[in-house]
């Protein structure tokens, strides 16, 4: 089945008696023993699995071209098992745009136990100098956040086989409808399901899919179920809802993006404009081979600096000025001062989430408050 069928029925695992169409959230922790003390219905306590979680993997499994998944409550938590699952001592590469929520983890929670470089994975011909006898993983991010920088998925997956190391890549901004890490070499592929796949600001949760089912991907799974950083049903339940609508959704934002990219391009307040969709990115050769379009994430840099940029988004109207993306309504946000005083995010640089609205009313929205 191609990919918008099977976000409609892949996900619809639970049968009841009363044949909903739609699957019925399942809200009980524990399920029945039978006499023999098995689990007759295949589960034990929702920490462990549930049907709508286990309906959620199954999805995210197929659209990603998987043979696993696991659900977490955030995005963070997701990222994080993959750190939790790696031995002490361990070497990771990163990129230098990570997005700062992963990085923050690294530089705290994991400092006196793993070690990290942060380099421009775009320049992969320098990834193999940073290599130690150590390093175990390399993380991508594409497109970045904020930077929208684009990492060749391919070519890292070459040098991550050639030297035995474990290749992640964080696909939020892109989506299962717009891009398949695992197709191109990648091992894991990470969202955060509270951006486009859940699409409506109202669920937070994160996912990891496994190329395979293999010894380190058991270590993952192990934390999620004892570590239990789960999602609730309930959020599983919105989640599978949002799927059934991301492959249309991913088309209007993609396309109200690079419109609003070429819009903010030619205007005389914009210094520059980050967007793979755009022929003036460096790297939208490399975007046009791994996706199928752009998405709705774009960043400006104002000019003037700082002053200007808080200036321009405390004009919108229509924009809210809130932090996360890949909602239904258009987002924008100065990011550096998000991330703290030691952001590397330029000061003047302006995120924007493209969302759903008729797009002749995001210009003049953006068009008012440059002015």
């Amino acid at each position: 089945m191609k990919p918008e069928t099977l976000a409609i029925h892949s996900g619809n695992l639970i049968k009841s008696a009363t044949g909903d169409v739609t699957s019925p959230i399942s809200l009980s922790t524990t399920f029945l023993r039978d006499e023999h003390g098995n689990y007759p219905g295949g589960h034990m306590y929702s920490r462990v699995s549930n049907p709508n979680r286990n309906a959620l993997e199954k999805v995210l499994t197929e659209l990603e071209k998987g043979q696993d998944a696991c659900a977490f409550s955030s995005g963070n938590t997701a990222g994080m098992a993959v750190f939790q699952a790696l031995k002490p001592g361990s070497h990771i590469i990163a990129p230098d745009d990570m997005y700062w929520g992963f990085k923050k983890q690294l530089q705290s929670i994991f400092a006196d136990t793993l070690t990290f470089d942060f380099i421009d994975l775009t320049d992969t011909a320098q990834i193999e100098a940073y290599i130690k006898p150590n390093t175990v993983l390399i993380w991508a991010e594409t497109p970045s956040n904020p930077l929208l920088k684009i990492t060749d998925i391919a070519v890292l997956a070459e040098i991550s086989t050639k030297h035995g190391l474990i290749f992640a890549c964080d696909s939020t901004f892109a989506s299962p409808s717009l891009q398949n890490p695992l197709l191109l070499g990648a091992d894991l592929v990470m969202h955060s399901t509270t951006k486009y796949i859940g699409g409506h600001s109202d669920v937070l949760g994160g996912a990891l899919i496994t190329a395979k089912k293999d010894a380190f991907w058991e270590k993952i799974r192990n934390i999620q179920q004892i570590g239990g950083a789960v999602p609730s049903p309930f959020d599983c339940f919105l989640l599978l809802r949002s799927l059934k609508t991301l492959a249309y959704r991913m088309q209007g934002h993609s396309s109200n993006g690079l419109t609003l990219a070429r819009f903010l391009e030619k205007h005389p307040n914009v210094e520059a404009v980050y967007y793979p969709g755009l022929s003036s990115h460096p790297d939208h050769k490399i975007a046009s081979k791994q996706m199928s379009a752009f998405g709705g994430m774009l960043s400006i840099l104002v000019k003037g600096g700082a002053e200007q940029a808080r200036a321009m988004v405390n004009k919108v109207r229509l924009f809210a000025q809130a932090t996360s993306l890949g909602g239904v309504e258009s987002l924008i946000e100065h990011r550096a001062s998000v991330e703290g005083p030691d952001t590397k995010t330029p000061q003047n640089l302006v995120r924007i989430s493209a969302g759903l609205e008729h797009i002749d009313d995001l210009i003049a929205d953006l068009e008012q408050a440059l002015a």
